[in-house]
């Protein structure tokens, strides 16, 4: 099923009864952010915000739960659309029999028939022409207290290669600077970022953008999805939505974007221009995305349907919207990752508390000893894989959204001298942990049960830190400990803000209970004790580098420093950013809104719980260094 733009979309999730209307002002600066944040979190529903103070709605949440998302993918269930991809690759043989079979006339018919196809004239998305382009006009959110200004959170950003004429869909936050300028936040990784060097090293000058909002929801989607470079985004939206995608031609640059889009933003980037700097904005790591330096989009037309809805979405502490997007893409990936990089995997899933590139979980149809490092090797080197920092492989029987299930897989089976692989690599630009920026460790754990090869080729035990030997036996009264598998988890929050800390120092001073196999020591700020142990495994995954941050005590037992990294010996090199949450003023008012919302009973926000972690100091807590990219 397709969707004839945004309100097309909002029809179908009436009738679903997954939309809820807000007909009171809703202040698009922090007040909005902090309804969705409340609703995303207790499963609730898609909202139309009908009063922004502009002449447009804005739909948020619109992706937020399994049913909604495989609404905006056109399937009854997301599997549905896993199972096509798959079925598709296998009846092609493979990865290597798909691009063979695809070059017959058969195969090219089937994929001409969901190609995207430039239409002549005006599309829908033109149907009105801003006087001047003045993005004020439309309601773009400030999603958090340190956010630099207003943000365009959802955009679909088209560029084209300068010689090659490839052109890309890709999704990068835009502040907005004025009302014909943004910042444009494409990473180091990302395609547009690639364009925009080679049109400087190529042209020179202006680099054709334009950015669309809205139109068929699987638009958005397809932006976000890892499609192998130089492959049309609009391919898949058109497989997705079983017709092919029609474009019509910008009215001020050369780029094409669908017809039934809500907005068009056109403009350019300059080349010769110096970068503006942009940020801080509250990202989908939960941490804040530090101020950096970026190009400026020059907006120079912005058109729009006579009915036109703004889409938007926020990305903070997990689960957010973003997390039903990651799940898709899991299950519409998989086959192609199977395929492509190792057909023993029969799953893969990424946790929301992972944020996208800090966990994968993968099970293998292990067959011989040694398999689960190969696909460790395999998975660390794969395309956009390559930025995951801690990567688990499981048996095939263990289910991956288990995971106590898979905890268990990890302290039975793991042995961390011999069933691990530690290495530095790439890494997210927003990994906030690594002293590097963009470059850390990288952990990956063969958590599959070991052959007999492999327990006889394991050394008993094996001495990584000397740490341990120092051991004066300092109590620690304010643990928590979790008992697994005679394992011992123990919680130590010992870190503040008010004293240098020292990891050396600290294991020096641990019972020896602490040095034994089976025990696992997990090093916290003070103030993280009493979290959710979901937000304690965000915040550990968040806050590590693995190969800094992990220590093998001289009897077997297991330290993680988990801290945050400023006032640490040695002192970190970087800045280190706050935590993402509503300040109190806007949850104040709310609470006191919120029955004007008609939206059901208030729940509590959930900064309320997540504020303990907040610093003092902005978005960035050590702004006084200086950062090192």
């Amino acid at each position: 099923m397709s969707f004839n733009g945004l309100q097309d979309y909002i029809k179908a999730l009436d009738a679903h009864h997954e939309l809820q209307r807000i007909n009171a002002f809703v202040n698009p600066v922090l007040e909005i952010a902090e309804v969705a944040d409340r609703m995303v979190k207790n499963n609730g529903k898609a909202l139309l915000f009908e009063n922004t103070g502009t002449d447009f709605p804005l739909l948020i949440n619109a992706f937020a739960s399994d049913k909604r998302m495989a609404m905006a993918i056109g399937r009854d269930t997301i599997e549905e659309a896993g199972e096509e991809i798959t079925s598709l690759f296998n009846s092609f043989g493979g990865e290597k029999g798909f691009f063979k079979k695809l070059a017959t006339a058969p195969q090219m018919l089937r994929l001409i028939q969901i190609a995207p196809h430039r239409v002549r004239g005006r599309g829908t998305c033109q149907e009105v022409i801003m006087p001047a382009p003045d993005l004020s006009k439309l309601p773009v959110l400030k999603c958090w207290p340190y956010d630099g200004d207003r943000f365009v959170t959802l955009p679909l950003v088209h560029t084209r290669h300068p010689e090659t004429m490839k052109t890309n869909l890709g999704m990068y936050r835009m502040q907005v600077m004025a009302p014909d300028t943004t910042g444009m936040h494409w990473h180091r990784h990302k395609t547009g970022a690639r364009h925009f060097e080679a049109w400087k090293e190529n042209k020179g000058g202006r680099m054709p953008v334009t950015v669309t909002l809205g139109g068929d929801p699987v638009y958005t989607y397809a932006a976000t999805a890892p499609m192998p470079e130089n492959m049309d985004e609009y391919l898949l939206a058109g497989f997705l939505r079983k017709r092919r995608v029609r474009l019509v031609r910008c009215l001020t640059n050369d780029l094409w974007v669908p017809e039934d889009s809500d907005f068009v933003i056109e403009g350019y980037v300059d080349t010769s221009e110096k970068p503006v700097v942009e940020g801080p904005f509250g990202d989908h790591t939960g941490f804040y995305s530090l101020a950096d330096l970026y190009p400026l989009f020059h907006v120079t037309c912005i058109t729009h349907r006579k009915n036109a809805v703004y889409p938007a979405t926020i990305v903070g502490v997990p689960p957010m919207e973003d997390a039903w997007i990651g799940k898709t893409t899991e299950k519409i990936f998989a086959a192609p990752i199977k395929m492509a990089i190792a057909p023993e995997i029969t799953d893969l899933h990424m946790p929301a508390e992972g944020v996208a590139h800090n966990l994968v979980l993968v099970t293998i149809d292990k067959k011989y000893p040694g398999q689960g490092m190969k696909v460790l090797g395999a998975l660390f080197g794969a395309g956009q894989m390559m930025f995951s920092k801690y990567i688990v492989v499981l048996d095939k029987n263990v289910r991956t959204d288990d995971y106590k299930a898979v905890l268990v897989e990890i302290l039975r089976n793991v042995k961390m001298w011999s069933d691990t692989l530690r290495l530095n690599g790439p890494l997210d630009v927003l990994d906030h942990s690594s002293n590097t920026f963009s470059f850390g460790g990288k952990l990956g754990i063969d958590a599959t049960t070991k052959m007999p090869e492999e327990l006889a080729g394991r050394p008993a035990r094996l001495s990584v830190s000397n740490s341990s030997a120092g051991m004066t036996g300092t109590a620690f009264p304010d643990t928590r400990t979790f008992e697994i598998e005679n394992h011992t988890i123990t919680i130590l929050p010992v870190k503040d803000e008010s004293n240098m800390f020292d990891i050396d120092s600290l294991i020096s001073s641990l019972p020896e209970c602490y040095s034994s196999e089976g025990s696992i020591v997990v090093v916290m700020d003070k103030k993280a004790r009493d979290l959710k142990p979901e937000v304690l495994l965000w915040l550990a995954l968040s806050n590590t580098d693995p190969v800094r941050d992990m220590f093998t005590l001289r009897e077997g037992g297991i330290v993680i420093n988990a801290c945050s990294k400023w006032g640490v010996v040695p002192e970190f090199p970087r800045e280190w950013p706050n935590i993402v949450c509503s300040d109190m003023d806007t949850i104040k008012k709310v609470d006191e809104k919120w029955d004007s919302y008609g939206i059901g009973q208030l729940p509590a926000s959930p900064s309320l719980m997540l504020n303990v972690l907040v610093s003092a100091g902005g978005a960035s807590v050590n702004p006084k260094l200086q950062k090192t990219n």
